[in-house]
């Protein structure tokens, strides 16, 4: 029979091993962040990023042919940024190298007036979807903006000669990004001294 003292080790020492077990083969590696590229410079269209941070929503606030809506259905546009990057930049107030935006634009629906005399909107289909990405070793300017589709995976570079990238460089409150569009992070960079006062009319 086995003696109470030799039952005791084996069960020590199963528990040992479970503690152990785990652990043995290492921690499973975290997923891959950042922005991935084709070998011929196209972005890989993250397809989880509506599970990144939500940092603002706009109404009637995209750009060029997104822009040309009825009048009765004005665009919204959403904007996404990686949790990590989010977190950094609550930290410090600037966005480390590597921050990719993903904006998406989404057309409005109005919701049918009722005898509350509700008129709001609620969105509607994907219009289209863009990327900001800032990264000083493969852009000359930092920063690069790139078109991508709702249905491809790969998206093409906006060329650097497009209106977007002046537009963003003279009024960004950070950087190149319209933090003052973002209310959280907008407080943010206020209190670590990285906001830009910038004129409100584009």
């Amino acid at each position: 029979m086995i003696s109470d003292r030799s039952r005791t080790l084996v069960w020590s020492s199963l528990v040992a091993l479970k503690l152990v077990v785990p652990f043995s083969h290492g921690e499973p590696a975290s997923p891959k962040s950042g922005a991935q590229f084709t070998r011929d410079g196209k972005l890989l269209k993250p397809a989880d990023y509506r599970e990144w941070v939500l940092i603002g929503t706009g109404l009637n606030m995209a750009y060029g042919p997104l822009l040309e809506a009825r009048a009765d259905q004005p665009p919204f546009t959403n904007v996404f940024v990686e949790p990590v990057v989010y977190r950094e930049f609550l930290k410090s107030g600037v966005w480390p190298n590597g921050t990719m935006f993903v904006l998406e634009i989404r057309s409005s629906v109005p919701v049918n007036k009722s005898t509350t005399g509700n008129n709001g909107y609620y969105q509607g289909e994907v219009l289209g979807i863009e990327a900001e990405i800032k990264d000083d070793k493969r852009f000359a300017g930092s920063w690069a903006f790139f078109s991508l589709s709702p249905t491809a995976p790969v998206g093409e570079q906006i060329p650097s000669t497009a209106s977007c990238y002046a537009c963003h460089a003279e009024h960004g409150a950070v950087e190149n990004t319209f933090v003052q569009f973002y209310p959280v992070l907008r407080d943010v960079a206020k209190r670590r001294g990285t906001f830009k006062q910038v004129s409100e009319t584009f």
